[in-house]
């Protein structure tokens, strides 16, 4: 069997593996992993994982019910006008797929997030139920400050329901983890920039998204394996355009969704799930870890349609990832009642109408079934940018 075979058939492994992750309940009280003793679930987009991984609570990314989960007593209490992640995250809880969870963050990213909280504090009471403020404008001076109290505020909400004390040095040791996380994935996307053809964007949407079931320490495993793997890949490069994904920051789309779109274009950026990117560089493993963790959110940061932030306006953010990865063009999306991504959506198209760089506009929902329409789009989109690039 040669290298390239060897290669293969280690990456469908390990890729076979993260979508049983994704797949799968949320882990209960007999088969949580070693050294935690709850799990404490998160809605998009960001939460400083680090704290909770440190006060041995196993960080849940919550990213809705997908297509599969019908819908039965959600309904009763959200509008159908509210998106489906919220809807189906509600759902979530009162099927019970979520009574193990030890406690639920969320944020008030939007109106329908914001509540959730309070969907959640009447129904479970027996969860830690919370808002974790985060601030939207982060161009203040005290935005670091204020952050640094809101991460202090949850480490002791954290202390009290896992009876465990954070101490600075195990918050370190937590953000150390999360830092060689975060290079590994940062690994993931310079790969899919330079080399698209090894690693499409579902594969890589996976590999991600299987960080929000086990602990950093696994998927770090997992994600070296898989680069190694990719790495010596022997598959040739096709003629698809280059493009930029975004409008994933927090409702996901479909996988099919995704494939549609892998089987037209080369995806070299995108912003799926990018709360689990959210920090751009390591944070500093010396001094005050609430501080470095607070510093790290303002200044070593992504964007997203849910933060105000003055460096980085929405049409600076896209032209620059535009711009990095060197793409020819923009799929952009937004979910379906998004109030935070529709906003963003026209703002992105409207200034792109400015420009050569030519776009797609696509709406989804989580629990979207029937692609082909969308297929026959993507294939006339790329199609039209191949052309383009002959003449």
């Amino acid at each position: 069997m040669t290298t390239a075979t060897t290669a293969e058939a280690e990456l469908n492994v390990v890729l076979e593996y993260c979508n049983d992750v994704r797949m799968a309940p949320i882990p209960d009280a007999g088969s949580l992993p070693e050294g935690f003793a709850g799990t404490l679930g998160h809605f998009p987009v960001y939460f400083p994982e680090e704290v909770a991984h440190a006060a041995g609570l196993l960080p849940v990314a919550v990213l809705g019910g997908g297509n599969r989960l019908e819908l039965k007593h959600a309904d009763a209490r959200m509008g159908s006008f509210v998106c489906s992640i919220c809807r189906s995250t509600a759902e979530l809880g009162l099927n019970g797929s979520l009574q193990g969870l030890s406690g639920f963050i969320t944020h008030p990213i939007c109106d329908a997030a914001k509540h959730l909280a309070g969907i959640w504090a009447r129904n479970f009471p027996e969860q830690l139920s919370q808002i974790l403020y985060l601030p939207q404008n982060v161009n203040t001076p005290g935005a670091v400050r204020y952050i640094a109290a809101e991460f202090q505020r949850l480490r002791s909400e954290l202390e009290k329901k896992s009876g465990r004390s954070v101490d600075d040095e195990s918050l370190r040791r937590s953000i150390g983890i999360y830092n060689d996380n975060r290079r590994l994935l940062r690994e993931i996307y310079a790969l899919r920039r330079d080399e698209p053809w090894k690693l499409s964007c579902t594969e890589s949407y996976l590999l991600t998204r299987a960080r929000s079931r086990m602990p950093a320490e696994e998927h770090n495993g997992l994600l070296k394996r898989a680069l190694d793997a990719a790495r010596q890949r022997n598959l040739p490069a096709q003629d698809k355009p280059r493009v930029v994904f975004v409008g994933g920051f927090c409702e996901q789309p479909p996988i099919e969704m995704l494939e549609a779109i892998d089987s037209n274009c080369y995806v070299v950026d995108d912003d799926l799930l990018i709360g689990l990117r959210w920090l751009t560089q390591d944070v500093p493993e010396a001094g005050d870890p609430i501080w470095a963790l607070a510093e790290s959110f303002v200044e070593r940061s992504a964007a997203s349609p849910v933060q105000h932030d003055e460096r980085k306006t929405k049409e600076g953010y896209l032209m620059e990832m535009i711009r990095s990865s060197k793409a020819d063009a923009a799929i952009l999306t937004a979910a379906k009642f998004c109030e935070p991504g529709l906003d963003e959506q026209i703002a992105w198209a409207k200034h792109l109408d400015n420009t050569d760089i030519q776009y797609l506009v696509l709406e989804f929902e989580e629990k979207m079934t029937s692609f082909e329409q969308m297929a026959m789009q993507l294939e006339t989109f790329a199609e039209s940018l191949l052309f383009a690039v002959a003449a």
